[in-house]
């Protein structure tokens, strides 16, 4: 079985300080075998906010997946926008925005959506989506493949069509081809499972999970209380079970458990 801990949006500068202590103590008790960051690690691209969370992301010893979000590209410094939008993040995260994953069970492609031109929005490209096939097809059927992006692929209901990775409908049939079914977001701060195949319609019956995970320990909560996933897969069932704060003294705690298994072209809720 594999375990992985899914967390996104923390903006590090407006977050609650107890809250990350418990966030930390909660995913070193659970000792998962990857933890997937998927963005806004910071508030307003500060120096600060990322030094804060490479002291947070210290803290862990297992592998780690990180792409940025838009909150990790400055927002007021027009010129290090443009000319130099994810300088700091690679200053402590490394040159590489779509960094990938792969054990015997398991694949994971990052891809960095997050864009200098617009101010929220995201995008993905035919480059990204190339390294995510080329990784992705080779690979055992039996094996989960998993993509993580900031910016989410399905919504929950709702939410604004905005939020959507531009160009989603294009380049989702060929992530499909690949046998990538999982999808791992943020950027909403909220929680939701959805089921791709209401909105991307294939002939082959695909059917992928679309995961959002909330805002980890941002104070700005959108009416949820601070929350991370955590996914258990042992094929051909794949758990995802939400941990949520809803008092900081009292921590992380488990809130509800799915289960999801995996068939021909996509997934049956259990």
């Amino acid at each position: 079985m594999r375990k992985i801990v899914h967390i996104s949006d923390i903006h590090f500068g407006r977050t609650d300080p107890l809250v990350v202590t418990k966030l930390t103590e909660q995913i070193v008790e659970l000792g998962p075998d990857l933890l997937i960051l998927s963005g806004d690690i910071t508030q307003r691209a500060r120096r600060r906010e990322f030094a804060q969370a490479r002291t947070f992301l210290d803290a862990f010893t297992f592998p780690k997946i990180v792409v940025p979000g838009n909150h990790d590209v400055p927002l007021y410094n027009v010129y290090a926008r443009f000319f130099g939008p994810l300088k700091k993040y690679s200053e402590v995260f490394g040159p590489d925005h779509n960094p990938s994953f792969v054990d015997g069970e398991m694949a994971v492609a990052g891809i960095n959506t997050a864009r200098s031109f617009v101010i929220k929005g995201g995008r993905i490209n035919d480059q990204q989506v190339a390294e995510v096939c080329n990784l992705m097809g080779p690979l055992d059927e039996r094996m989960l493949k998993i993509v993580v992006t900031h910016h989410p692929f399905d919504l929950p209901d709702g939410s604004d069509e905005d939020d959507i990775v531009e160009r989603a409908k294009m380049v989702m049939p060929r992530i499909a081809e690949s046998g990538a079914d999982v999808f791992l977001a943020g950027h909403l701060h909220i929680s939701s499972i959805t089921d791709s195949a209401h909105r991307y319609k294939m002939e082959n019956g695909y059917s992928a999970l679309i995961i959002q995970a909330g805002t980890a320990a941002s104070t700005r909560g959108r009416g949820e209380p601070n929350s991370f996933n955590l996914l258990e897969f042992d094929h051909p069932v794949l758990a995802v079970k939400r941990f949520e704060c809803d008092l900081p003294a009292a921590g992380f705690a488990l809130a509800k458990t799915e289960h999801f298994s995996r068939a021909g072209a996509g997934w049956t809720r259990m």
